[in-house]
Formats: structure tokens, sequence, C-alpha cells
């Protein structure tokens, strides 16, 4: 969506109505909170509330915008494509036609309910076609990380029984039809529909997306566009009818991949239940509404940005670079916008104020398995908030923090953060042990079901939280625990500092002390002297107790250190493997910081 809003529309709007009127329900002193029960949840599925919500209020507003895209991308008829002539811009109206177009020809390819279709492709028309199609059809659209490893990939596609694979050719560096091809030769003559490997018994079509020459080294595989039914007056359409009127908002339509810092990604399933409330609530805690826009942020005047702390610091590199060159940037538009990963350090905070207009960002935190997210703030916390915690708790959602023994803590104390709701996953799938392990009944409720995150963190108490780590990630120090992402935002806090992760590393007096690894900021102002390991402790030193300071500190690519940091394919750090690589070098001598 793409149209521009005035000063006028976006300061004077009442956003009272848009914001709950926030309550929270606590027990005493104790750690547990529970949102507000309204606004109510809503009890449709996908299809029912984009046919019977959006579409009743919203038909001819702007949907999705494709700069990169030609306005008749998939075929079909013509459009009036929002008055555009040099790419794809629809209405929800468009997007509709599309959606069930996609649904009659997934049904025609033989996709059934229950099906799972996997898809592996970055930001483009088709992706949000997909999901919403397979929604209306009860098939479940998996949602495989483009950055996989053959292995990884491969290994994903036959964790879940990927019977229907979408894939674009390539995506940066990978290419994923060779990929294919190379791993199954078989594909080249098989005949679409018809695909046999012992590897993925179940795979048996190959979709292509944005096909090129190379398609015709893959006889398997299907053109994206053939796919799509343009004709109304088919079988097939009288039973996407049927198949959307019969289902229920509790099954089974989406499967995200967890990121895999400690171990194998596992499958979460999620409802149209969980992600269509989710989704809501996420809006509303954003202040957003239907007459704000998402896209290119300079040249269609984006008002909204995601990402993590790290994506919104490569982003101000790129403005500073712009700006040296005598660029001219205007980033009026931007107002609001989600970070997510980890609480934002506040000078971060305040340059995205004051550099790019993000008056209003918000702070989220939540997980694959919770839909994703539980707490959140919103534009009129205090800014300490809005940097310090990740909000409050979501309406419908009950959190705790515990201590090992499951007991509730007093606030202010850390403990395990475990959240309860509608947004809880359904399980891992095909994954009952890894399941039970992480989600429990409440012994006085048979309906709550907790979910255990893994995740320390700190109720206050008017009910904000604070994550300060990792379980598995804390640092034991002298029997003290301290908590490795308050220490890398005091890191990365520094103008020289892109990226910082600090862990655990053996010690024969206190048992473990700090080890941080610093990956340097390439935009540092030439003529400043590199900072030393005495200067990444002082950092430290100044601004936390003397314990936190790191005793090691590791230069990525310097000294005989790797290159860059481990992470999984979605950019999460691996501190697992961060630990592994300080004990050896640490034992070898290489990072101690001089006292």
């Amino acid at each position: 969506m793409c149209y521009e809003l005035s000063e006028k529309a976006v300061l004077g709007r009442q956003r009272s109505s848009l914001r709950y009127p926030y309550t929270l329900r606590r027990a005493s002193t104790l750690s547990i909170v529970q949102g507000p029960s309204y606004p109510p949840l809503s009890s449709r599925t996908l299809s029912e509330y984009f046919t019977k919500e959006i579409l009743q209020r919203h038909s001819t507003r702007p949907a999705l915008i494709c700069s990169s895209e030609r306005p008749r991308a998939h075929g079909g008829p013509s459009s009036k494509n929002l008055g555009k002539t040099s790419h794809l811009a629809w209405d929800f109206d468009e997007f509709e036609r599309h959606i069930d177009a996609a649904s009659r020809g997934l049904l025609l390819m033989g996709v059934q309910k229950g099906d799972r279709i996997g898809i592996i492709m970055g930001n483009n028309s088709a992706y949000a076609i997909l999901q919403w199609a397979a929604a209306r059809i009860g098939a479940i659209l998996a949602t495989i990380n483009p950055s996989y490893r053959t292995d990884e990939l491969i290994g994903t596609l036959r964790l879940v029984g990927i019977k229907h694979l979408v894939i674009v050719p390539s995506l940066r560096s990978s290419q994923y039809q060779k990929i294919l091809l190379e791993r199954f030769p078989s594909l080249a003559s098989s005949n679409p529909g018809e695909i046999q490997e012992a590897e993925l018994p179940e795979l048996r079509n190959l979709i292509v997306v944005n096909n090129r020459d190379e398609h015709e080294l893959v006889k398997a595989a299907i053109d994206w566009r053939e796919i799509i039914l343009w004709r109304e007056d088919t079988r097939e359409a009288k039973l996407v009818r049927d198949i959307a009127q019969g289902l229920d908002n509790d099954e089974v339509i989406n499967l995200q991949f967890t990121s895999g810092t400690t171990g194998a990604p596992k499958a979460v399933s999620l409802t149209h239940h969980n992600l269509l409330n989710n989704g809501i609530s996420i809006g509303r805690s954003m202040n957003i509404s239907e007459k704000d826009v998402l896209y290119t942020l300079i040249k269609e005047k984006c008002t909204a940005l995601h990402g993590v702390p790290t994506h919104f610091l490569g982003i101000l590199s790129e403005v500073e670079k712009r700006k040296s060159e005598g660029d001219v940037l205007n980033l009026n538009n931007l107002r609001t916008g989600i970070a997510a990963g980890t609480t934002i350090p506040i000078d971060l905070m305040r340059r995205l104020i004051s550099e790019m207009n993000l008056r209003d960002l918000t702070n989220a935190y939540g997980m694959t398995e919770t839909s994703p997210v539980s707490f959140q703030t919103t534009p009129s916390d205090p800014i300490i908030k809005r940097v310090e915690t990740v909000g409050k708790v979501l309406p419908h959602v009950k959190a705790k923090i515990t201590d090992p023994k499951g007991d509730i803590v007093p606030v202010g104390v850390p403990g395990e953060v475990c959240v309860s709701g509608y947004l809880v996953q359904k399980g891992y799938w095909s994954d009952e042990e890894h399941t039970r392990q992480v989600t429990h009944k409440d012994p006085g409720d048979d309906h709550t079901v907790w979910m255990h995150t893994g995740d320390e963190g700190i109720l206050d108490e008017e009910g904000y939280l604070k994550i300060v780590g990792r379980m598995k990630d804390i640092i034991i120090r002298g029997g003290e625990n301290l908590f490795p992402v308050q220490i890398e935002n005091v890191l990365l806090a520094d103008h020289s500092i892109r990226e910082a992760a600090v862990v655990s590393v053996p010690h024969k007096e206190y048992g473990e002390v700090v080890g941080a690894w610093i990956v340097r900021n390439t935009g540092t102002v030439s003529g400043h002297p590199r900072s030393s390991r005495n200067d990444i402790k002082n950092i430290v030193r100044e601004k936390m107790n003397p314990q936190t300071a790191p005793a090691w500190v590791w230069f990525v690519g310097e000294d005989g250190v790797p290159a860059e940091l481990p992470k999984t394919a979605s950019g999460k750090v691996m501190k697992h493997v961060l630990r592994k690589w300080s004990k050896e070098l640490a034992e070898r001598g290489i990072g101690k910081v001089k006292t």
C-alpha cells in the first residue's frame, strides 16, 4: 500500500480509538499478569475475515504494491491496477480475485485439505497470494527460510512432509532449481505431478514462480502462471466455497520453523485463530489504521518500518553514507513500526527518532511458538519504557515469571517467562516429545496451557516486561547471575560497535566470566584510534557493575578470530557455537583483556 498521509491526518487522528483502554490484572505483588479481555477475539477463519471484514469495508483501498513486478505478472484479464502502468498495484478487490483464482488452481492441481505446501522465495505478490489461497482451501503453508543450505532445506522438506513445493529459480546467491536438480537428477525427466524421490517420499509437485529459461532443465517443474485458474464457472469454484465454509478456526494453516539457535529447527503449528488475532493485536498496538501504507521508504512514502536493532543500525549507517554523499533524504512520512528480537538500546531509539522520524516506534517480544507477539509497547508509553522493556501483555494473553521449581516469583525478581492464551501454538509438527517439554497445563486450570519460552525476564509493578536473556545464556560469575543482553545493549550504544555478542567463558576461580565478541562498525570516523580490548572493557565498567566487564574480548576477523559471527539462517547469533569458540580461544590465550 503506498498512498501518502498528510501531516494533519497523522497528527490529528484520534489515536485513543485505536488503543486499548489498558488495564492489567495482577495477583498482589507476584509476577503474573493478564491482558484486557477486550476487544473480543475474532472467531473467523482467515478466509472469512478477508471476505466478510476486509472486503466489505476496504475493497477499493490499496492492498499490495510490488514495484519490481509488472502489472499483469500472473496473467489473467486486465484490471485497474490502481491506475499504475509501471508496476503491480492492487486494491483488495483485485487481491481477492487473484486469491480465488489461485485457490481454484491449487485444487485442480490436486492440492487437498491438510497438504503441506512449501514456499521458498522472497517478498513478492505470489507469496501473499499463496498464504491466503492455501488457508482458503485448508492446505498448510510451510514458510521455509531462503537462506537454508542444501541439507537444511532437504531436512526441512522431509520433516513436515512437503507435497507441493513453490520456489523462485534463484534468490541472492542461491540457485534453487539447480540445487534441487543436482540433488535429485530425476527431476529432469519426471512429469509434473509425478515426482518420486526416496529422500522426499511425499513430494509430488514443483512449482516455479517468475520462471526463466532454466525451467526447461527441470521437466517436473510447473510454471506458477499455469496454476492460476481464472474461469469462475468451474467445479473447483464451488469446491473452494464449500471447503472455505467448512473450515474451523482451530485448524493449522501455517508451519513456521524455529531459528535453530540451540539445535535443529522445529516446525511450529499455527492456526487461523493464532495468526489472525495476533495480527489484529499487533496492528492496534502500533496505531495502524486503514489509512496507513507500507512500502518503499522514500519513493512510496512509507509510514512503518519493521526489523531488529541490527537492521535499524544498518539502515542508519546507509542514511549517514547517503547524506555524506550529498543526498537529500525525505523521511518525514516515517512514523511507526516494530523493533523485535531484543530490547532497543536507548541511544539507538533516540537516533531513530531524531534521524528517521520513527517517533511512534514500538518494541515487541514473542517467539514463533506464540504467533509470535505476546508483549508490545505502544507509542504512548514513556520513552524509557519503550527502550528498556518490551511493553505490556497483549489482550487475551496471560503471562507469568517463574523460578526453576515453577513457582511464580515476586515482582522485580527475574525468572522464566511463561505465556498462555489463544496465541500458543498447537504443537511442534510430528514432535510430541519437544512439545511436552515446552508446554504444560496449569495445575489449577485444565483449559490453560503455558508456553515456557526459555527467556529470562522481569516484570515491574506496572506490568512492563524486561527481557534479560536466554536461560541457557545467563553467565554465573562467582554465584552472581549476569545477563548478556544487558551487556550487549551497553556495547551497542557505542558508535564504534556494529554488533556485539556476549557469552560465558570458563574460569577456575569464578566458574564463568564474561566474554565479548565485537564486530567493528566500518562507518567509524577515519583517523580515530580503533578500540582496544581494554576500551571494550571500560565501556561496560563505566555503565555497569565491574563484574559485568568482559575478561575476554574478540574482534571478529582479527588475531586469528573467525571472520564472522556464527548465525542461523534467520540471522540469529548461535550462542552455543560462540561458547565453544570462546573456550577454545581462551585456552590458547587469544583475546584476554589485560588487567
